[in-house]
């Protein structure tokens, strides 16, 4: 697998879980990868480290995905790293839970900082250095389309909705430059913050077609195909890989 040797990623919130794996998976194909993190800094030295073993320049890069400035020096900093930028993942991102009613003034602010303005932000600063055949890929969720809890998903499921209208309008925006955007909409899979026996697992499993968590691995296996030259022809949609949950 080298079909993306000569490639430069940028890969956000890539320290653990999905991001983790997406960063690994563009570096085993042949990516130069670079990472943002914002508090985990030893282990974002460890994914550069484990890239850096496949011979590959590895770059983390501290950056709080709340901060419209940190958002475009993560940026300039990974292009000056790697010299160019070909592919963008959007996968930084923050969860709280509790209904409309109880969330705080923070808890709002957080939520639409970070999955909404930090997404556009980011990738504004990324478009000037997207050459033809570049990528945005922004990782969003499955419960954008669907929401089938009693309470405490709303304000998030708002803010990865709005990944839907983002990812086709900039896709519009984006095609004359051929360059492709697309979003992928994970249902359960398995991490560390959203473990496979969770309180909530036995409850989302019962909602699948595949009665299982998937893992990491699978996710970041879907953002390099579309990463990668196979995805040449596919922008402005929503690759769903949730196991089921909205069939």
């Amino acid at each position: 697998m080298n079909e993306l040797a000569g490639k430069r990623a940028l890969v956000t919130g890539g320290s653990r879980g999905i991001g983790a794996a997406i960063a690994l998976a563009l570096a085993e194909r042949g990516a130069d990868v670079a990472i943002s993190y914002e508090r985990a800094a030893d282990r974002a030295q460890g994914i550069v480290e484990q890239i850096e073993v496949m011979g590959r320049q590895a770059i983390a890069i501290q950056a709080d995905a709340a901060d419209p400035e940190a958002n475009r020096r993560l940026v300039d900093e990974a292009v000056r790293a790697l010299g160019g930028l070909d592919i963008l993942v959007n996968n930084a991102g923050a969860f709280r839970h509790g209904t409309i009613a109880e969330l705080s003034l923070d808890d709002i602010n957080t939520l639409l900082h970070v999955n909404i303005r930090g997404t556009v932000l980011t990738t504004q600063a990324a478009i000037p250095h997207l050459k033809s055949g570049g990528r945005v890929i922004t990782i969003g969720s499955n419960i954008a389309e669907r929401v089938p809890f009693t309470g405490g998903f709303t304000l998030y499921a708002l803010t990865k909705s709005a990944h839907l209208a983002f990812t086709r309008g900039l896709a519009r925006e984006l095609g004359a430059a051929n360059v492709t955007v697309n979003l992928v909409q994970p249902g359960p899979i398995e991490t560390e913050l959203n473990p496979a026996q969770g309180s909530n697992a036995d409850l989302n499993r019962s909602l699948m077609a595949l009665p299982r968590y998937g893992t990491t691995e699978e996710l970041a296996g879907v953002v390099a195909f579309l990463a990668g030259p196979a995805a040449s022809f596919v922008t402005g949609s929503v690759v769903t890989a949730d196991g089921g949950f909205n069939a």
